[in-house]
C-alpha cells in the first residue's frame, strides 16, 4: 500500500514538471478536456471505487486548492474532510506497533505441547506452574489456546488410555501361546507349544511332544506354572487360539492359579500377532535350514535357538536390544569410534552367529 502511494505521488509531480512547462491556453483545453471525460464517467459509473493510495493523494491535494476549487473532485468535499481526518489518526495511532500481548516464541510452543503429551493428567494450571519454574511466564488460558490449535483435548480427555497403550502397560502380566509342527526326515510330525511374554518378548517355557493329547497339555501347564514361581513372575492373561489342542482343563488349571485364559477369534491369527511372528522368526533363521532326526535333536535345536533368541537376538519392539541381555549404547558416532575387535560365537554349527567385543 504504502509502494503504491508513493509511485502515484511521484507520478503526479512529474505531471506537474510537465504542466509548468506548457503555455497557458494549452493547460485551460486540457482542464476542459479531462472535465468533459469526467462527466462521461459519472454518467456511466454509479459509485467509482477508492483504493487507498487514491485516497491519500485526493486528499493531501485537498489542502492544497482551495475550497471553492473542490468541485473538480469526484467526491463530497466532506469525504475529502474524513478521508484526511483518517490520515491524520493513522500518523499518530502508531500502527507498527501490534495490539494485545506479545506473540510465544515457538520454542515455549513446543515444551508446552511436549508437556502436555507427555504428562496427560496434566491441567492447563498444571502446565502454566510447571513452565514458571523453568522461568516460563505463561497463562493459563495461554496454553489452552496452545494445545486447543494443535487438536490436544483437557487433561480429563487426554489422559483417557487408548488400547494401544494399555496392552503395553499391561504388556508384562500377558503371556501368549501357541503351536506349531515340524516334520522329521522320517516324515514323523512333532508338535511344539511355545509360550512368549508379550512386554517382554521373551520365552517362557516350550515342550515338544508327538501326541499333545489332555495328560500332556496339562503337565505342561503346571511345568509353566513353576517356571513363572522360580522367575517370580505374575501373569494375570494367557492368550491362545481356539485349536482343539487346547482342551477346557488346560484353561481351568491355569485359571486355578488367578491366569485368565483369553481365546482368540475364529481364524484370526492377527489377534496373536506377537506368538506368530516369533514363529515366523524361528522358522526362517533356523528350522527351515535343518534336517531334524527326531524329537531329541529338536529340543536342543530350540534351547539353543531360545537362548539366543533370549539373550543376544535384537529385537526391534525392544530398541534393538534382546529381551534378557542388556546391551552397550554407543558411546561416539562410528566415524571417531576407534578399532573395534569382535569374537564370533557359532551356534548350531555356524547356522547362527553371536558377536561380542574382545577382551
Amino acid at each position: 500500500m504504502l509502494v503504491s502511494a508513493l509511485y502515484a505521488i511521484v507520478r503526479r509531480l512529474l505531471e506537474f514538471v510537465v504542466l509548468l512547462g506548457r503555455k497557458d491556453r494549452a493547460k485551460e483545453l486540457e482542464i476542459l478536456v479531462l472535465r468533459h471525460e469526467l462527466s462521461i464517467l459519472r454518467r456511466q459509473v454509479g459509485r467509482p471505487r477508492f483504493e487507498m493510495h487514491d485516497r491519500i493523494l485526493l486528499a493531501a491535494l485537498s489542502r492544497m486548492l482551495p475550497r471553492h476549487s473542490w468541485a473538480a473532485f469526484s467526491v463530497r468535499p466532506e469525504t475529502l474532510l474524513a478521508w484526511h481526518r483518517r490520515l491524520v489518526a493513522r500518523r499518530w495511532a502508531y500502527p507498527h506497533r501490534r495490539l494485545g500481548r506479545p506473540p510465544i516464541s515457538r520454542d515455549v510452543r513446543e515444551l508446552i505441547l511436549r508437556l502436555a503429551r507427555e504428562n496427560s493428567n496434566w491441567g492447563y494450571l498444571r502446565i502454566a506452574g510447571e513452565l514458571r519454574k523453568l522461568g516460563v511466564a505463561v497463562s493459563a488460558s495461554s496454553v489452552r489456546n496452545i494445545l486447543t490449535r494443535a487438536g490436544l483435548p483437557p487433561a480429563p480427555q487426554r489422559d483417557s488410555q487408548s488400547w494401544r497403550s494399555f496392552l503395553r502397560a499391561q504388556g508384562e502380566s500377558i503371556l501368549a501361546c501357541d503351536f506349531f509342527t515340524v516334520d522329521t526326515i522320517w516324515l514323523r510330525r512333532l508338535y511344539v507349544l511355545a509360550f512368549l511374554s508379550i512386554g517382554s518378548r521373551r520365552i517362557e517355557y516350550f515342550a515338544v511332544t508327538s501326541k499333545p493329547d489332555t495328560g500332556w497339555m496339562l503337565q505342561q501347564a503346571r511345568n509353566l506354572l513353576m517356571e513363572l514361581d522360580d522367575h517370580d513372575r505374575k501373569v494375570r492373561f494367557l492368550i491362545h487360539d481356539r485349536d482343539a489342542k487346547f482342551p477346557r482343563a488346560f484353561d481351568t488349571l491355569l485359571e486355578s492359579d488367578r491366569i485368565k485364559v483369553i481365546r482368540t477369534p475364529v481364524k484370526a491369527p492377527n489377534a496373536n500377532a506377537q506368538m506368530e511372528r516369533w514363529v515366523g522368526s524361528i522358522r526362517r533363521e533356523c528350522l527351515d535350514r535343518l534336517l531334524i532326526l527326531g524329537r531329541r535333536q529338536l529340543e536342543h535345536v530350540l534351547r539353543v535357538y531360545v537362548k539366543h533368541y533370549n539373550g543376544g537376538r535384537p529385537h526391534r519392539a525392544l530398541d534393538l536390544k534382546p529381551p534378557d541381555a542388556r546391551i552397550r549404547s554407543p558411546i561416539a558416532p562410528v566415524s571417531t569410534q576407534p578399532a573395534l575387535q569382535a569374537n564370533r560365537r557359532d551356534l548350531l554349527g555356524g547356522l547362527i552367529h553371536e558377536y561380542e567385543l574382545a577382551a
